[in-house]
């Protein structure tokens, strides 16, 4: 059994919600950069180009790479032989969101009762924690400060199981299609497919950590990446919503069994922030 002190995962939370919010990983870089150099549009270009500079920007002058500093989410993959100890394990996280807001001058977002008053918790919390029990003794924490625009584009599909393959894709490509501009593009397009209506939803979140355009390991499931990645890009919307072959970076997509009733297909999208840090205690 290893023990693990609450203080050093405050500590460590605090580090990676700066981290994420200044500097964009060099998978999310070389993917812009990328784009940038296939793009025939002078305006999607020259917007690249600004989104480019203004992650140089932001992780030369550890600033915000955008003024949303985002829902606080935070993945754990706790080993089945770790031990906390010196605090609840849930409540060092949200020590640390408060410390890393704080300290990191970041926008704190969040506020209470969603549908009246509204008031604002002032440090960033409660944080959306998802946790997985996993063999070993380690405990890893990735924290992915998720903005408000993309995140009100994610949606649901129960779709009936003859509507198969194609209605995946055309119900993806709708959605992405819908939300337009709103995400930030060039976005990545994170999809669940299987299980419950909770299920998909979370995978399509946890697809976002992927590094960017790495495929599925499932030939099959990369085939349908590769397919709606070229719906979607044929939309037109491209960066920032100016045109442009650009509108999403990559399509990543997690699967899991269903029941013979069920087609569930979830869509979370990310903007071009694609903002995430992780550690390993």
């Amino acid at each position: 059994m290893r023990e693990i002190e609450a203080s050093l995962i405050s500590q460590t939370v605090a580090r990676l919600c700066q981290e994420a919010n200044f500097f964009l990983n060099d998978d999310v870089l070389q993917a812009l950069t990328e784009a940038r150099n296939k793009e025939e549009s002078p305006l999607a270009q020259q917007t690249l180009d600004q989104l480019l500079e203004n992650a140089r920007l932001a992780g030369g002058e550890q600033l915000p790479l955008c003024q949303d500093t985002g829902t606080a989410i935070v993945f754990l993959e706790i080993g089945q032989d770790v031990h906390i100890t010196g605090g609840n394990l849930y409540e060092a996280i949200e020590e640390g969101v408060r410390q890393g807001y704080e300290k990191g001058y970041l926008r704190k977002s969040i506020v209470r009762q969603p549908f009246s008053s509204r008031v604002n918790t002032k440090d960033n919390t409660p944080v959306i924690i998802h946790t997985d029990i996993v063999p070993g003794e380690n405990l890893k924490i990735i924290v992915m400060p998720k903005g408000g625009g993309s995140e009100n584009m994610s949606r649901l599909f129960m779709l009936e199981p003859a509507q198969g393959r194609q209605g995946v894709i055309n119900s993806v490509v709708q959605a992405v299609d819908e939300a337009g501009s709103n995400p930030c593009p060039p976005v990545i397009v994170g999809i669940g497919i299987g299980g419950t209506a909770e299920k998909a939803m979370t995978m399509a979140k946890k697809a976002l950590l992927r590094q960017v355009g790495k495929p599925n390991p499932d030939p099959e499931v990369a085939e349908l990446e590769k397919e709606i990645l070229e719906r979607v890009n044929s939309l037109g919307i491209g960066p920032e919503g100016f045109g442009g072959r650009t509108t999403a970076l990559a399509v990543h997509i997690e699967t899991f069994p269903t029941h013979i009733a069920s087609l569930p297909v979830a869509v979370n999208i990310q903007c071009n922030a694609a903002r995430w840090k992780e550690a390993v205690l």
